[in-house]
């Protein structure tokens, strides 16, 4: 089935006085995918996202979102779109459902409607039961109520500015939780420069460097395009581990039974041949994946 793209981006440039932030932006978002946007801080990733909102305008290039030409200030395609900020604000004085209540008539939708997505999103993100009003919740819960009020009118396309960045690691995995359940409902493109966020609930990627794409893709794809030569040895024995390491210097020591070592001119099979000849037995030797750092490190060298 051929899926299509919720947003495009086409040669997209965008200048500060004499800083060229954007310098010909390409990107393809298909649709129900959690879309991992990720770059240095300062990398353009907040100017991207202000120019598909069309609250920027950019200086060339065109973006679409859902088939239809975003254009500066006259904010058609926002329709499709719910956002979450980094910070987002709300009247400390609300409960959570108040506020979804008070959003929900400012979009025009009718009563029962926001009542009962209210309610469905309050249970997706946690807040079902929570009475007290905003002012006394946390960061990570003022983050959830703002994915709440971001999905409020089934957008298309829900676009998340770091949304983990200022959370302590349970906040964290709360919030990448319930983007992942609410992949269902939406396509879902958030910018971050936490990679292992991108790792754990993304389905595609791209790097942002130096104004453009560096490289995108399916993680698979990503991941794919610079392979791991790596291959971890987890021996049985105490003891054989040290043996190995005399044997080939070259192999490091992870801990008392694991290795690692490069694959390179044949030396693993050197090592496999050792390990045959002196009966030395393994539980395992795996090539290891590498992780979405590596990559990202490979790619911005």
């Amino acid at each position: 089935m051929h899926s299509i793209n919720i947003l495009s981006i086409k040669n997209l440039k965008k200048s500060y006085g004499s800083k060229e932030v954007l310098k010909g932006l390409n990107l393809d978002i298909p649709e129900h995918s959690i879309f991992g946007f990720a770059g240095k801080n300062g990398a353009g990733k907040t100017t991207t996202m202000k120019l598909v909102l069309g609250l920027l305008r950019p200086d060339e290039g065109e973006i679409y979102v859902c088939d239809k030409k975003v254009s500066f200030g006259q904010t058609e395609t926002n329709k499709y779109i719910g956002y979450l900020p980094d910070v987002p604000e709300f009247y400390p004085f609300m409960t959570s459902s108040e506020y979804l209540q008070f959003c929900g008539e400012l979009c025009g939708m009718d009563e029962s409607s926001v009542k009962a997505r209210s309610s469905e999103l309050l249970e997706l993100v946690g807040l079902a039961g929570e009475t007290h009003r905003i002012g006394s919740f946390s960061r990570g819960m003022k983050q959830r109520l703002g994915i709440a009020q971001a999905l409020l009118n089934s957008p298309r396309l829900l676009i998340c500015d770091e949304p983990t960045s200022a959370l302590d690691p349970i906040g964290r995995k709360e919030i990448l939780d319930i983007l992942y359940a609410a992949r269902g409902q939406t396509t879902i493109f958030f910018s971050t420069h936490i990679l292992s966020d991108i790792e754990r609930i993304c389905t595609n990627v791209a790097f942002l460097e130096e104004g453009v794409i560096a490289l995108q893709g399916d993680m698979s794809t990503v991941r794919g395009t610079y392979p791991g030569n790596e291959y971890i040895i987890e021996t049985v024995l105490d003891g054989d581990a040290d043996k190995l390491v005399k044997a080939f210097p070259e192999l490091k020591a992870v801990n008392r039974n694991t290795l690692v070592c490069q694959e390179d001119n044949g030396k693993l099979s050197q090592v496999l041949r050792y390990m045959v000849d002196n009966g030395i037995p393994f539980y395992k030797i795996e090539r290891e994946a590498p992780s979405l750092e590596d990559v990202f490190m490979k790619v911005i060298k």
